[in-house]
C-alpha cells in the first residue's frame, strides 16, 4: 500500500514538475514575443455606428501611414523610434480622415505601455502581457476599441508572409495558431493578469 502511494506521489511530483519546464519555456518566448510586437489600439468616440465606422477608418489610415513610416524598420525599438517621431503626422492623418467624415473630434496618438489579453488575428496568436502600443484615442473615446499589431505589420493582409522577417523561428512557431499550446496560452492569460492586477 505504501509502495503505491510513493509510486502516484512521484508520478504526480514528475507531472508537475514536467508542466512547470513546459509553461517556463513557453512563457519566455511569450515575453521575447512582446519584445518584438508593437500593438496598435484605436479607441472610438462612442458606440455610435457612426463613430464605429470612422473608428475603422482612421485605423486603415494609421495602419497604411504607418507602413511607410516603419519602411526600413526590423526591430520594435527602431519602428516604435519612428512612430514616436512621426505622432503629429499620424495625428494629422487621423484627423484629416476624421474632418472629411463630416467630424469635429479631436484624436490622439501615443506610444504607450498596455495591457492585452491572449488575441488570434486570422492564423497568428499573441499571448496576454503587456505590449508597447501606438493608441489612438477619437474624440471622448468612450466607444468600443480595436487592437492588433502595427509592427510588424501583420494587419495588412498583403503582408502576412513577412512575419519570418521579424521574429525567429521559435517566436514564429508559438504565434502561428496551434491546438497543442492553448493551454498555456491561458496559463501564460491568467499569470500575466494576476501580475498586472498588482502592478
Amino acid at each position: 500500500m505504501k509502495k503505491i502511494k510513493l509510486i502516484e506521489i512521484s508520478l504526480f511530483a514528475g507531472l508537475l514538475i514536467a508542466i512547470v519546464f513546459s509553461v517556463t519555456g513557453f512563457a519566455s518566448t511569450c515575453e521575447e514575443i512582446r519584445g518584438d510586437v508593437l500593438r496598435l489600439h484605436v479607441i472610438a468616440n462612442s458606440d455610435s455606428q457612426a463613430d464605429q465606422q470612422l473608428k475603422l477608418k482612421v485605423r486603415d489610415a494609421v495602419l497604411k501611414a504607418g507602413k511607410n513610416i516603419f519602411d526600413g524598420s526590423v526591430t520594435r525599438e527602431n519602428a516604435e523610434e519612428k512612430i514616436k517621431a512621426e505622432e503629429e503626422t499620424l495625428e494629422a492623418v487621423a484627423k484629416k480622415v476624421i474632418e472629411e467624415n463630416g467630424f469635429d473630434y479631436d484624436v490622439d496618438i501615443t506610444v504607450t505601455e498596455e495591457y492585452f489579453n491572449t488575441r488570434t488575428y486570422e492564423n497568428v496568436t499573441l499571448p496576454a502581457g503587456k505590449y508597447m502600443a501606438v493608441r489612438v484615442l477619437i474624440g471622448e473615446s468612450i466607444g468600443k476599441n480595436w487592437w492588433c499589431v502595427m509592427f510588424p505589420p501583420l494587419c495588412i493582409p498583403a503582408s502576412q508572409t513577412d512575419i519570418n522577417m521579424y521574429l525567429d523561428e521559435k517566436e514564429v512557431k508559438l504565434v502561428e495558431t496551434n491546438p497543442k499550446y492553448e493551454p498555456r496560452f491561458k496559463i501564460v492569460e491568467i499569470y500575466e493578469s494576476i501580475k498586472n492586477y498588482f502592478n
